[in-house]
């Protein structure tokens, strides 16, 4: 009787045993929590800072700026000379030239002199023409002459008074060509050698700090030619190219993070203005992309962000959707079924496969509304192999 129980046991523990060894062992896989929390949507690019309002102060006249005094960093202000321009001297005149400028001089005092006898001349015609007039129109009311002659008469006087101030007009143009000449000659005479115009201070157009100088030793400048540059650095914005379908979904006063600027704080800001023409920019991977700038201000008070200067790097997020209270999932634990999206969730050590509808999602984690509850492990990575009641271990993401 015992020995056949005993070997009754041993039949069923063997049996236990031979069912074990077929028995398909568990799948290990990873494992990670529904969470509830604050759920952020963002576009991230690299930015960079630039001044809001930059003034480039330039030479309004060809001349001979002296040596600027200002360094990079400097505070100027408003109105306050920022260099000195001084006129630049008429070429100077070899002997040759010279003597033909003489000449030249000469030929115009002759030529005035020929419109002045010019200018007399008209006037004794005038005189004449006057003196007969008068005679025939004393004539006339005697009935010694006809009245048509009278008219005559009258005609001559009217053009000699236009001879005249012909005449007139060709001597005030002989003698401005005169003078004209006579200034050329005079610029390098010896009773005007050495002598030095007044100079014209260039005034800087805002307050602010000079950002560049262009140019800063003594030397002749052309009209236009920049010297240096303006700006205020605490009114600064931050610049950053984004694709245009990113941009698209972005609008004035889109919240925005600002980190890696140098400090350790996180700085706020505020997307001002999306730029209405877009432009293309070819990737590190060699791919045309079509990109916009977007204009952010700092929302940050001043004295955590004081030490950012002109054209700092800045790592930009832009907060495109922001949900509180969301329930988030891993998006490494999803994976497409048709319109919707599927994952596997652990239910007392086996996979279950549950269809959820996805809101929205950033690299890390997807916002679903409902089908899933706070704390719910799910499976990340899953093997292609893995179906619906599947033997699962789980064990934490490394």
């Amino acid at each position: 009787m015992k020995r056949n129980i005993w070997l009754g046991v041993i039949g069923v523990a063997a049996l236990a045993a031979l069912v074990w060894a077929f028995m398909p062992q568990a799948l290990e896989v990873e494992l990670a929590s529904v969470s509830q929390g604050r759920f952020e949507r963002t576009v991230q690019e690299d930015g960079k800072t630039r001044l809001r309002e930059r003034y480039v102060v330039s030479t309004p006249l060809t001349g001979r700026i002296t040596r600027l005094n200002l360094k990079q960093g400097d505070t100027v202000q408003r109105n306050a000379s920022v260099a000195t321009l001084w006129p630049v001297n008429p070429a100077l005149l070899d002997e040759r030239s010279r003597a033909e400028q003489s000449a030249r001089v000469g030929a115009m005092q002759a030529a005035v002199a020929r419109s002045h006898a010019n200018v007399e001349r008209a006037q004794a015609s005038l005189e004449q023409a006057r003196i007969e007039l008068r005679r025939s129109e004393t004539l006339a009311r005697q009935g010694f002459v006809s009245p048509n002659q009278n008219e005559t008469g009258q005609l001559g006087v009217r053009l000699r008074e236009q001879e005249l101030e012909s005449a007139r007009q060709e001597e005030d143009a002989a003698r401005h060509e005169l003078e004209q000449s006579r200034i050329a000659l005079k610029s390098f005479s010896g009773s005007t050698m050495g002598t030095q115009q007044g100079p014209y201070e260039i005034k800087a157009p805002a307050s602010g700090k000079v950002l560049k100088l262009l140019a800063q030793s003594e030397g002749m400048v052309l009209a236009g030619t920049p010297l240096m540059e303006l700006g205020d650095p605490a009114q600064l914005e931050v610049v950053v190219d984004i694709l245009t379908e990113d941009a698209a979904q972005i609008r004035p006063g889109t919240p925005v993070q600002m980190r890696n600027w140098g400090g350790a704080e996180v700085l706020e800001g505020r997307v001002r203005l999306i730029e209405p023409g877009a432009f293309t920019k070819v990737s590190a991977l060699g791919v045309e992309e079509q990109r916009v700038n977007a204009i952010i201000d700092i929302s940050s008070p001043a004295e955590k962000w004081q030490t950012l200067g002109d054209g700092f790097k800045v790592d930009v997020r832009v907060l495109v959707q922001v949900v509180e209270n969301a329930l988030k999932v891993p998006v490494s634990a999803l994976f497409p079924m048709g319109a919707r999206s599927g994952l596997f969730v652990l239910e007392q050590g086996h996979s279950r496969l549950r269809q959820i509808d996805v809101v929205a999602r950033n690299g890390v984690e997807a916002w679903v509304k409902d089908g899933l509850t706070s704390g719910t492990q799910v499976i990340v990575y899953p093997d292609n192999k893995l179906q619906d009641g599947d033997r699962v271990s789980g064990r934490k993401p490394r």
